[in-house]
Order: structure tokens, then C-alpha cells, then sequence
């Protein structure tokens, strides 16, 4: 139980590192939670940095998953008698909330998607191609990074529905809840996006203002 706690708290404060405030700070001395969207994630990094930084702040988020998952999840100090897909869950979990409610930037963090996909990579990774493949064709198709987001974070069920038929790897319930969990999380983040997408005033990618917040 212990080892459980510790690893849900240190990848919690993995995914709370508020990568795009920093490398806001660093490269043009500003609080990106100001400019653009005034959200601190990697699609505004890009549209307010510039796609290099943007770039950086996508991949260290995207790391923040692959590590909770991958190497924090295994820290076993006490037996928990769990399945270690289950702690994977646990910890990539800990990491996307940190992510978005993170501790060291006032609990104002990003969207959550990089690292849920990074937390993706690290339990199953062919599902997460498939959900990156759907992202890609949806952001060239549409160009609305939210449209894409959401429906790529959708389609994870579905996704390993399908690989489940198609593969040899049986789908742990650990990892279904984790695929609806995730999902919900990044949809309620996503609200004041689906607010806009209505109303029409939603940014497509493509428009790159540098308008701070009145």
C-alpha cells in the first residue's frame, strides 16, 4: 500500500513540471498562462513560442507519461499484490492530473493529452500509434488541435477494442478504465474548447496570435 501512495505522489510530480511555463520564462520572459489560449500546454507553446519551443515543451509532456509509466511505476517497496498494468494505471493517472493541476504552477497546467499519450506509449504503445496516427489525420483534415485532441482520446476504447480482436494481447480492465478515465479527464479539459467549436471563435492551427489576455 505504501509503495502504492509513493508512487502515485512522485508521478503526480512528474506530470505537475509545468514544461511550457518554463520554456516561456526562458525564452521570451513571459507567463504563457497570459498569451494566447492562457492555457500552459503544448499547443498554445507552439502558438505563442514558436513551433521549436512548442516542439520541446510536446516531447519532455509526452516524456512525463512514458516515465510515470514505464520506470515510476516500477517502485515496489512493499508487496501490493496488484497486477503491474495496474500500477501503471495508477501512476500514469497521477501523472496526467499532475499535468493538468499542477502543484507548482498554481494548479493551472495544460490539457493533459502529450502525457496521457506518453502514459499510452509506455502500457501499450501500438494503441497509442493508432490514437497519434487518428490526431495527425485529424489536425490535417480539420486543424483544430482541440478536435483532434478529443477525438483521438475518444477513440482509445475503440482502439483497443479492435486490437483486441485483431492481436494476440487480451486488454486488462486496468487498462479499459484507464482508456475511459483518460478520456473523460481530457474532455472535461477540454470544455471551454467545445464552448468555442459552438459559438465559432475557436482557433484553428494555422492562426498563430501572440495576444496577451485583457
Amino acid at each position: 500500500m505504501y509503495s502504492l501512495i509513493i508512487i502515485a505522489l512522485l508521478a503526480y510530480l512528474i506530470g505537475s513540471f509545468p514544461t511550457s511555463v518554463v520554456m516561456g520564462r526562458m525564452t521570451r520572459r513571459i507567463d504563457i498562462r497570459e498569451y494566447g489560449s492562457n492555457n500552459a500546454g503544448g499547443t498554445n507553446a507552439f502558438r505563442v513560442l514558436g513551433w521549436q519551443a512548442g516542439l520541446i515543451v510536446a516531447l519532455i509532456d509526452l516524456g512525463k507519461g512514458i516515465m510515470a509509466a514505464v520506470l515510476i511505476s516500477k517502485i515496489r517497496i512493499d508487496p501490493t499484490g496488484i497486477s503491474h498494468e495496474l500500477v501503471q494505471v495508477i501512476a500514469g493517472t497521477s501523472a496526467i492530473i499532475g499535468h493538468i493541476w499542477t502543484v507548482l504552477a498554481k494548479f493551472q497546467g495544460g490539457k493533459g493529452v502529450a502525457t496521457a499519450a506518453g502514459v499510452l506509449i509506455g502500457i501499450f504503445p501500438w494503441a497509442a500509434l493508432i490514437s497519434i496516427v487518428i490526431f495527425i489525420i485529424m489536425v490535417v483534415t480539420t486543424r483544430y488541435v482541440s478536435v483532434a485532441s478529443m477525438t483521438a482520446v475518444s477513440a482509445v476504447p475503440i482502439v483497443l477494442m479492435f486490437l483486441e480482436k485483431f492481436s494476440h494481447r487480451q486488454v486488462s480492465m486496468a487498462l479499459w478504465c484507464f482508456s475511459i478515465i483518460m478520456s473523460s479527464l481530457i474532455l472535461f479539459t477540454h470544455r471551454s474548447n467545445i464552448k468555442r467549436l459552438f459559438e465559432g471563435t475557436e482557433n484553428r492551427f494555422n492562426k498563430n496570435p501572440f495576444r496577451k489576455k485583457m
